[in-house]
């Protein structure tokens, strides 16, 4: 059988790489791996990190494009790499414009879809936007849904246009940063008796207010002498405009160039406190054990909230300070936030998704002599 992968970012790719090095274990899979180009520069830190190799790079992302552009782009170079690559089944991840727009394409041409954390949902179109639009329609065109919680599992139950196949995997996120916490273990970071706050911040949602807000809590919060604020900027040139403006220059605030995966796997192991606007941070914090503000007003992660690991503060200074500073200043506030807990899974995520992938392949026969574009749609979804 093969496989055929499609990512555009790194979370993408972060998510993806268990897939990958699992799939190269099993003789019964082809697995291939291409790179839209939506987040160029990251996804070749992501590609060393793990050891991967893109079989193609689509180099599709341009500065300033649409995510309608984007996706047009895409709908355009798919057809004739499906009928080159002929897989069987295109797999995607999350709910970025990349795994979006290979969802579309791929339904589009009759091919299966295969869809790696299925099932979040925010219930709110606009927020965060269009990550809950993606989501909810590369859902309604998948032939298999990845589901990492049975919440998950629920949300996509309860969709009449949901017809694929669910399974309860896990989040291969959490595969990969336990692997990568394993290869480049650290510790608690402190400097001069100064504990670490990691700080990242890039929803489009909060583009504006939202990071003027952001930015205001943390220039307070610099005013402590215990703490070093630490915040790698995202490449998108909105949001990095907008922090550097409002934070360079401050003492105890570093401003750092986007991280590769293993530095950030060690700064956030070595964090005392994270605060992020982040998805998988909110997973990957509770397996961390380190306590998530996570500023943003919803989540679409709600077992992660249940663990009581991550809270919700938003973006209102005011609400981030006092969050904030309850957790440097009360021992026992913090104690109870810093336990780790796996409500995603303890590592073997991307074995179950291969094996579920491996189950539908044994009743699934493709007709070689048939292009790709011009296949019928799976049974799962006719």
């Amino acid at each position: 059988m093969r496989l055929l992968s499609v990512v555009g970012t790194r979370p993408e790719a972060i998510k993806i790489a268990p897939i990958a090095r699992a799939a190269a274990a099993r003789p019964a899979i082809d697995h291939r791996l291409v790179a839209t180009g939506q987040h160029r520069e990251l996804f070749d830190d992501m590609a060393a990190a793990f050891g991967l190799t893109v079989d193609r790079n689509l180099a599709l992302g341009e500065t300033g494009q649409t995510i309608e552009a984007l996706e047009q782009r895409i709908a355009a170079a798919l057809p004739a790499l499906a009928d080159e690559l002929r897989p069987d089944m295109i797999l995607v991840q999350g709910d970025t414009t990349s795994a979006w727009g290979s969802a579309l394409a791929a339904h589009r041409l009759g091919m299966a879809v295969g869809h790696v954390e299925a099932g979040l949902r925010s219930h709110d179109l606009a927020l965060p936007f269009p990550e809950e639009r993606n989501r909810v329609e590369i859902d309604a065109v998948s032939t298999l849904l990845f589901a990492p919680t049975a919440t998950a599992r629920a949300n996509l139950e309860a969709e009449p246009a949901v017809t694929g196949r669910i399974h309860v995997t896990g989040n291969t996120g959490i595969d990969a940063l336990l692997w990568m916490r394993g290869m480049a273990a650290g510790h608690r970071l402190h400097d001069g008796g100064r504990r670490l706050v990691l700080v990242t911040c890039h929803r489009r949602e909060n583009i504006g207010a939202g990071i003027a807000g952001i930015c205001e809590a943390l220039r307070r919060l610099a005013r402590r002498p215990d703490v070093r604020i630490v915040l790698p900027l995202h490449p998108n040139p909105s949001v990095r405009a907008g922090i550097r403006e409002a934070l360079a220059g401050i003492a105890n605030i570093e401003l750092l160039d986007p991280l590769d995966y293993p530095t950030m796997v060690r700064m956030m192991d070595g964090a005392h406190l994270i605060l992020s606007d982040s998805g998988g941070l909110q997973e990957e914090a509770p397996a961390l054990g380190v306590p998530l503000l996570v500023l943003r007003d919803n989540s679409e992660r709600p077992e992660a909230l249940a663990t009581g690991n991550i809270a919700l503060v938003g973006t209102d200074p005011d609400r981030i300070v006092a969050a904030a500073t309850r957790l440097l200043d009360n021992p026992a506030a913090y104690a109870a936030m810093a336990v780790p807990a796996y409500p995603y899974g303890r590592g073997d995520a991307a074995e179950r998704i291969l094996d579920a992938i491996e189950d539908w392949a044994a009743t699934f026969r493709p007709r070689a002599s048939q292009p790709a574009s011009g296949r019928s749609p799976p049974a799962s979804q006719a």
